[in-house]
């Protein structure tokens, strides 16, 4: 069996909170290797990546639109 395969193999075998944590672990592996990232930018991953392993849902493009227009307290057209 290849490294690829028995990865694979134990990754099924664990419980679903841990698969998720397997995936952001390989994202940050990923992450790293990406040229050079500001400190900001390098926060702002952190900070989603904690917020994905609470459980809470990130919100979709529609999601981000409400929630900036209810913060704003008007009605707006978001054009993108």
């Amino acid at each position: 069996m290849n490294t690829e395969q028995d990865l694979l193999e134990k990754w099924r075998e664990l419980p679903l909170d841990k698969q998720q944590e397997v995936l952001q672990f390989v994202e940050s592996l990923n992450e790293q290797k990406q040229s050079k990232q500001t400190e900001l930018g390098q926060r702002l991953r952190q900070i989603r990546n904690k917020i994905i392993a609470s459980g809470v849902p990130l919100l979709n493009r529609e999601e981000i639109e409400k929630e900036l227009v209810s913060r704003r307290g008007s009605l707006q057209n978001i054009d993108k």
